[in-house]
């Protein structure tokens, strides 16, 4: 069993958090002169920090109990949180497997954490014989995964990730930002078998709210007091916890916009595996395709100058360029403005 506390570090362990005084008073009524507000106005009033009323929801929707889910500003502030609760800065290192999401690595030069890296093979799985060897360094404190991965679009094999949970010591974080779109098993409910694993979602992809900033964790409540105690007191705004809870009123709503963009992925692909620019269309469990074209660099500055706009991703995979699932017009408009690029 792994111990957490002891992966925590040392000064988080002793660290007094800062008490707030919606700490103090948790109710809802009342004459409020305790935190230094004007008295006047509509959004005059501090948001619950714990965000109780959207944990409730999100517990419903997810089938996931209360005191296991964290709220943090988008998945990125979570992320942050796992460096700075884990990791001790030029000390402990962490774990990803390339090419995957880019902020990973940020976080871990913000926070002066080695990075090491393992190269997806060419299907874009891990490969576990090459990670085996690492997770006993006792200095290894994280493992990101992100299942399905960004730029790639697939998930990754099932077992091999829950090898990694159950063998590594350290704290594994999975990045389900598009499962939503996915037909392959969420790693939600695994959070109750694995004290060291964290699972991520958001509803910046598939519930729609990307300018909202809102992401959720999914572990055990020991890990979420931890982030509790170092996240700023009131990290989720009033307008966006509204913004969340009324989307998550709309999920069938949310199901049909899915379903929808999944059947675009799915007349996407085909066209775009018919054109000639197009090497390989590859498999995608997102609302993406990463599309491996014979000129990368000249397909996304030729569709710039169309006014559309894909994600270069040259430099990260040779010659591929990301696209995003729109509505069938702006795919439409995507495949004909294709069709004119002559390379």
């Amino acid at each position: 069993m792994v111990n957490i506390k002891e992966l925590v570090r040392e000064n988080v362990v002793k660290l007094t958090p800062y008490s707030c005084a919606r700490d103090e008073f948790k109710g809802k009524e009342g004459i409020f002169m305790d935190a230094n507000e004007n008295p006047y106005g509509a959004l005059n009033r501090y948001p619950d920090p714990y965000q109780t009323e959207l944990k409730k929801a999100v517990s419903e929707v997810k089938g996931i109990a209360l005191e296991n889910i964290f709220i943090g500003n988008g998945s990125d502030e979570i992320i942050d949180l796992c460096f700075r609760v884990f990791c001790r800065p030029g000390i402990d290192k962490i774990l990803t497997f390339t090419p995957t999401y880019g902020m990973y690595e940020v976080s871990a030069s913000v926070n002066d954490i080695e990075v090491i890296r393992i190269p997806l093979n060419s299907s874009f799985q891990i490969n576990l014989q090459k990670v085996k060897p690492l997770l006993s360094d006792r200095n290894l404190k994280l493992t990101f995964i992100c299942s399905p991965n960004n730029p790639t679009g697939n998930c990754m094999n099932y077992a091999d990730i829950e090898h990694i949970i159950s063998t590594f010591r350290g704290i594994v974080v999975i990045d389900e930002a598009y499962i939503d779109f996915s037909d392959k098993p969420s790693f939600l409910k695994m959070v109750e078998k694995y004290p060291n694993l964290i699972v991520m979602q958001t509803f910046s992809k598939a519930l729609g709210l990307a300018s909202v900033r809102v992401g959720m964790a999914f572990t055990n409540p020991q890990i979420i007091q931890y982030f509790n105690k170092v996240k700023p007191p009131y990290n989720i705004s009033t307008i966006n916890q509204r913004a969340a809870l009324n989307k998550l009123s709309k999920t069938e709503k949310v199901k049909k916009q899915v379903r929808r963009i999944k059947m675009e992925k799915a007349i996407l692909r085909e066209k775009l595996s018919e054109m000639s620019l197009t090497d390989k269309v590859f498999p995608s469990d997102s609302n993406f395709l990463l599309v491996k074209v014979k000129n990368a660099d000249l397909v996304y500055n030729s569709l710039v100058k169309m006014n559309i706009i894909t994600r270069n991703r040259n430099q990260v995979i040779k010659d591929c360029i990301r696209i995003t699932v729109g509505k069938p017009s702006e795919n439409k408009l995507l495949v004909n403005a294709l069709k004119t690029i002559k390379i």
